[in-house]
């Protein structure tokens, strides 16, 4: 964008400045104005398109993940997500409606859970999961009936209007869609090397289960591979270390010939040799 030096400009650098707390660089050679990066975090594109911030992303992967782990189809992870979508926008809440907390707004006092354990999202997907598997056909019902049968919420049509979003979450976490999650992370890690690597493992064992991913080896601190044995398991993986990137100090992931990189946070084609196969995802944090 080229501008003319005017007292216009001035106020409206200082604007901007003043309300969004960023810094505006003027490359005072060129006239030119580099603008700070606003908008959506993340973005998902599967047969449409979706864009959420980190802390968003990040449960949307965890809901999922437990879903696959309890062997659930991926229409109950479309409900789970239009659920949460309606109940908390995503986000692991401390409140809401009297008793209501976390992701699916679940109540004490309605024997889901204490507290602390709601608010674990893991243990929160859980139960919802565990409550809609008791529920016959839910897979060839709306996915607002579906959810309204395990929330009993005062407004039951009101998870239908994220079922197009579940759906193309769902496509992408599932490992059904290549390179669809893209979240760009800027900023100094919030981990490195070794710490990184193993807060990192303990998220994915936590999410998945036991055995994953494998151990980093000692001369590898900063490498996590996770085995493979066909393309949607590993789409999977990288698709959910994405969504965690922000919180682990991940810079690259790399699955078959595509590899990405958290700054400019796309996926990008890589040489054969610099690749890691259709046989395993590595993931590198910042050392």
């Amino acid at each position: 964008m080229r501008v003319r030096k005017s007292p216009v400009v001035a106020v409206a650098i200082a604007a901007l400045v003043g309300v969004l707390g960023v810094v505006v660089v003027v490359n005072t050679f060129s006239g030119s104005i580099k603008l700070p990066k606003i908008g959506p975090e993340c973005t998902v594109r599967a047969d449409g398109e979706v864009t959420l911030d980190y802390v968003q992303m990040a449960n949307a992967a965890t809901i999922t993940a437990v879903g696959l782990r309890k062997g659930m189809p991926e229409r109950a992870v479309v409900i789970a997500l239009a659920t949460a979508f309606q109940e908390s926008k995503l986000e692991n809440l401390d409140d809401g409606d009297r008793d209501s907390i976390g992701l699916f707004q679940q109540r004490p006092s309605q024997g889901w859970g204490t507290f602390d354990q709601i608010k674990d999202p893991r243990y929160a997907a859980d139960k919802f999961y565990s409550s809609l598997k008791k529920v016959k056909n839910y897979q060839k019902m709306r996915v607002t009936d579906a959810a309204q049968k395990v929330q009993r919420s005062a407004y039951p049509n009101a998870y239908e209007k994220w079922a197009d979003e579940s759906a193309v979450l769902a496509r992408a976490l599932t490992g059904r869609a290549t390179g669809a999650v893209e979240c760009s992370v800027s900023g100094s890690p919030v981990l490195r090397g070794a710490a990184a690597a193993a807060a990192l493992a303990e998220g994915m064992r936590l999410d998945w289960g036991k055995g994953l991913p494998e151990s980093a080896t000692a001369t590898e601190a900063a490498r996590l591979t996770v085995k493979v044995s066909t393309a949607s398991a590993g789409w999977r993986y990288a698709h959910w270390l994405v969504s965690h990137a922000s919180a682990t100090g991940l810079e690259r992931v790399r699955f078959g010939n595509l590899e990405w990189h958290a700054p400019d946070g796309r996926w990008q084609a890589v040489s054969a040799d610099g690749g890691a196969g259709t046989g395993r995802v590595v993931a590198e944090v910042f050392s």
